[in-house]
């Protein structure tokens, strides 16, 4: 199958697809769109960047247009589930690309860090697709603005950190809401073997497919580590940033305030970045990726909530200033790079109580990384780097644990769960006004 015409897609996809310039298909969205249009549940495994979200939006907007029907008063025909409000936009809008020809079609987002008034306005008289962080979808089912009885199609997006330990409850409870006679769909770059007997709960007699070896890495990146202090790797990132040349580089680190302190860091030596975490503001994060996306900001530093899906062209270096605790985030991390055909560079800084870390991944990915050594002016750079600006509450929280063993603080910081969500009991005060202050 070597183009789009193949797969007998409705005229309106098929015209959307010409306009956007798209003639063949990525080798996930061969095996995949053949059975989901068969309307067969589907686990697909593939590494980030290609082409996952076409994959299911394509046969999702097939069925609809194939299928017309009446969309229910403040429900969805389709719902995606993504774990980050930027993937979520990212996929609401590919949708809206791919219905440009298709009259009608409504897709919406529910996602935190936004007002909660425009979304329950939205969502009155139901939409053709709605993408959804779990959190603020269970604050609007709480508040009776969305019920889950008119969904035909699910899709859970980026399946093994939805379905983890942190994302599991609330899953659960979403899907004990949806109807039975629905077609159900996950999408993953890695599924571990736990993960995946768990997946299977949710899925019925599913197709599995699988482009690559679960958990490999992008065969393009160029993986190389440094090994170094960590009270030293303020001037080694500066270093690495002024020699390497860079046209735009993703710098990854492992908590929301390591990532305001080498913002500072780098600032201070001249450098300009922009950071992104669960700490920010929707508005200030919006920002930040749009500059980033646009070049006006060439480093953007951010937690793990960058490393699910986003996709930014031109990232020709990702840096791991500190590594993943979680060996299966450092291939989304670096899935950033090297994507589109490009070629890409990931850089790891790993500090001596971090080669547990550095086993774990290499063990997961069965790529051995190669070593690169300081520089040869590193000395003289440590001693002339200046002291980032102070910041108010800039300890961490919980005590003195050295920097690269604090707790990643990601798995919580945009889940989008309610406030007032447990995690081992799930919702709690449950009733209008309590539900209404978590949004």
């Amino acid at each position: 199958m070597t183009d789009f015409a193949a797969f007998g897609l409705a005229e309106p996809l098929t015209k959307a697809l010409a306009a956007k310039g798209y003639t063949t298909p990525t080798p996930i969205q061969i095996q995949a769109i053949p059975p989901v249009l068969d309307g067969k549940d589907l686990c697909g495994i593939a590494q980030t960047g290609t082409g996952k979200t076409a994959a299911f939006a394509l046969p999702a907007l097939d069925y609809l247009i194939r299928n017309p029907g009446t969309v229910v008063k403040r429900s969805a025909r389709v719902l995606v589930l993504s774990p980050t409000r930027e993937l979520a936009a990212q996929i609401a809008q590919s949708f809206r690309d791919y219905a440009r020809f298709m009259p009608n079609i409504r897709v919406a987002t529910v996602v935190g860090g936004v007002p909660i008034a425009r979304q329950i306005k939205d969502m009155v008289f139901g939409v053709d697709v709605l993408v959804a962080t779990p959190g603020r979808l269970l604050d609007l089912i709480e508040q009776r603005a969305i019920h889950l009885k008119g969904v035909e199609v699910f899709v859970l997006d980026e399946a093994d950190q939805m379905m983890d330990l942190g994302f599991i409850q609330p899953l659960r409870r979403i899907h004990g809401l949806l109807p039975e006679n629905r077609q159900t769909l996950f999408f993953s770059a890695t599924m571990p073997k736990t993960i995946a007997d768990l997946g299977d709960t949710f899925l019925t007699h599913p197709v599995k497919v699988s482009v690559a070896p679960a958990s490999t890495t992008a065969e393009r990146v160029r993986q190389v580590v440094t090994f170094v202090d960590q009270k030293e790797k303020p001037a080694l990132l500066v270093l690495a940033l002024k020699s390497q040349d860079i046209d735009r580089a993703l710098v990854f680190t492992r908590t929301k305030h390591g990532a305001d302190r080498v913002v500072r860091q780098l600032g201070a030596c001249g450098i300009n970045a922009v950071a992104i975490h669960g700490n920010k503001s929707q508005p200030q994060r919006t920002t930040a990726l749009q500059a980033f996306r646009d070049g006006r900001t060439r480093v953007l530093v951010a937690t793990d909530i960058a490393a699910r899906g986003i996709d930014v062209s031109g990232v020709s270096h990702v840096i791991n200033y500190e590594l993943p605790n979680v060996a299966e985030q450092y291939v989304h991390r670096i899935g950033r790079t090297a994507r589109a055909g490009a070629e890409g560079l990931a850089i790891s800084f790993v500090a001596g109580d971090e080669k547990p870390y550095l086993r774990d991944i290499e063990r997961l990915t069965r790529v051995q990384c190669e070593i690169q050594p300081l520089p040869e002016n590193f000395v003289a750079q440590v001693k002339a780097m200046p002291a980032a600006p102070p910041a108010r509450n800039d300890q961490p929280r919980g005590g003195g644990r050295p920097h690269s063993q604090r707790r990643d603080e990601t798995r919580r910081e945009d889940g989008d769960r309610p406030r007032n969500y447990n995690r081992r009991k799930g919702p709690v005060g449950a009733h209008r006004g309590a539900v209404k202050r978590a949004g």
